[in-house]
C-alpha cells in the first residue's frame, strides 16, 4: 500500500489543513469537477478540515450521472432485442431509465454483459457473428481513447456486427456553462486529473483568463485534494487566476498525444444533452462519418425515443453545484440506492451516492460544520 498510504498521511493532511486555515482571510467557493474527488472528500471528511469560509460544491463530474434519461431508454430498447449482446461497464447497470434499468432487462432474459474494456466487446463480435454486439460508450475524455480504439479495430477486422452507443461528454464546455450561468457560485475549480492525463490542460487557460477563476488540476487522494484546495485558495487570496498542475506525477500540459490522436481520428465534437442540465454546445463526441456504420443509435433507429426527466429529482441542480444532496426533499426517503430517482444516487461517482454511503440519510451539508 506504499503508493496509496503516502497520499493519505494524517500528519501531512494536518499540515495542509493548517496552511489553508492560515492563508484564508475571506469566503471562497470552490468546485471539484470529478465525482471521484467528491467521493474522496465525503469519505475522508476533507470538507471538515477546512475553514468555515471555504465551501466545496460538487460539479458535473460523473459521466454516468449526466447521461441523458432518453439515452438510457435507448440503451434499454437495444439491450432488449434478442439479436443483441449488450455490453457495458458495471456502473451503468443500476442507472434508472424511465421505467427500468439494465439489470431488470437482463433479468427478463436480455443478454447484458459487464465488461472491463470495450476491446473485449470487439472480441465478442468476432466470436459471435450471428449476434449484434453493442458497447455502451459512456464517459468523459478519459474513456474515449479505448472506445475509439475499439471502433478502429472493429473496422480493421471488417466486423459489421459491432457498434457503440455513444454518450461521451467533454469537461471544459461544462465548466464554461457553469461559469457563464447567472446562478454561478464557483470562484475556483479543482479540475479532474484523469481527464487532464489524457487531454492535458491547454483548454483551461482561456477559461481562467475569460472568467478570472483559478483552475488547479488535482488528483484523487486526500493529500492531492487538500494541496489542490490550498493552491486554489492561495491564488484567490493573491488575486490571481491561473492554471496550475497539482497532479504533476500523472499530468503533462500536452496530455497523452497518442490517446488524443485516436480520439480525433474516430470522433468529432458535437452538442450534447446532459441529464438534468440540458444541451451544452460542443460538449460531446460523436462518431465521424467514416465510422458512422458503428453508431448504434443509427443502426437500431432509436433516435425517436424521447423521455422527460422526473420533476422530483433535483440532480441537475446538484450537478451544477447549486444544491447539495441533503437539500433534496427525496434524498434518503423516496430516493435511495435500492429505489433511485436518478443516476447520482447509484453511480459509483455520484454525489448523492457519496453522501448516502458515507454520511447516511441524515447527512448535513459542509456549510453546517460546527
Amino acid at each position: 500500500m506504499k503508493y496509496i498510504d503516502e497520499y493519505r498521511d494524517p500528519e501531512l493532511a494536518r499540515q495542509l489543513s493548517a496552511e489553508i486555515h492560515r492563508i484564508t482571510t475571506r469566503p471562497h467557493t470552490l468546485m471539484e469537477v470529478c465525482g471521484g474527488q467528491t467521493h474522496a472528500i465525503v469519505k475522508f471528511g476533507i470538507d471538515g478540515l477546512l475553514p468555515d469560509d471555504i465551501e466545496l460544491i460538487h460539479g458535473p463530474g460523473c459521466p454516468v450521472c449526466v447521461t441523458p434519461l432518453e439515452l438510457i431508454d435507448r440503451a434499454l430498447a437495444i439491450a432488449a432485442r434478442r439479436d443483441v449482446i449488450f455490453c457495458s461497464f458495471g456502473d451503468m447497470l443500476r442507472v434508472p431509465g424511465s421505467r427500468q434499468d439494465l439489470f431488470t432487462v437482463k433479468a427478463e432474459g436480455a443478454d447484458v454483459r459487464v465488461l472491463y474494456s470495450p476491446l473485449d466487446a470487439v472480441g465478442l463480435a468476432a466470436r459471435h457473428p450471428d449476434k449484434e454486439v453493442v458497447f455502451f460508450a459512456v464517459g468523459f475524455e478519459t474513456t474515449a481513447p479505448a472506445n475509439a480504439m475499439a471502433v478502429y479495430q472493429a473496422r480493421q477486422q471488417g466486423l459489421t456486427n459491432f457498434s457503440i452507443l455513444v454518450s461521451h461528454v467533454l469537461v471544459p464546455p461544462a465548466m464554461e456553462a457553469i461559469l457563464s450561468s447567472e446562478r454561478n457560485r464557483v470562484q475556483g475549480f479543482l479540475a479532474a486529473g484523469h481527464v487532464c492525463t489524457v487531454m492535458g490542460f491547454e483548454e483551461y487557460f482561456p477559461l481562467a483568463d475569460k472568467y478570472r477563476v483559478p483552475i488547479v488540476v488535482t488528483g484523487f487522494e486526500p493529500l492531492d485534494i487538500l494541496q489542490g484546495i490550498c493552491m486554489c485558495v492561495r491564488q484567490l487570496e493573491e488575486g490571481r487566476a491561473e492554471v496550475e498542475n497539482q497532479y504533476a506525477r500523472s499530468v503533462r500540459r500536452e496530455g497523452n498525444e497518442h490517446a488524443r490522436r485516436i480520439i480525433n481520428e474516430v470522433f468529432n465534437v458535437t452538442p450534447r444533452k446532459w441529464r438534468g442540465v440540458g444541451e451544452i454546445p460542443a460538449s460531446g463526441l460523436a462518431l465521424r462519418e467514416a465510422f458512422r456504420a458503428f453508431d448504434a443509435e443509427t443502426k437500431f433507429q432509436t433516435g425517436d425515443i424521447v423521455t422527460e426527466e422526473s420533476p422530483e429529482c433535483i440532480s441537475g441542480e446538484i450537478l451544477q453545484g447549486l444544491k447539495k444532496p441533503p437539500e433534496c426533499p427525496a434524498f434518503g426517503k423516496t430516493c435511495t440506492p435500492d429505489h433511485p430517482l436518478g443516476a447520482t444516487m447509484v453511480s459509483s461517482e455520484g454525489a448523492c451516492s457519496a453522501y448516502y454511503r458515507y454520511r447516511g440519510r441524515k447527512s448535513v451539508t459542509p456549510a453546517a460544520k460546527n
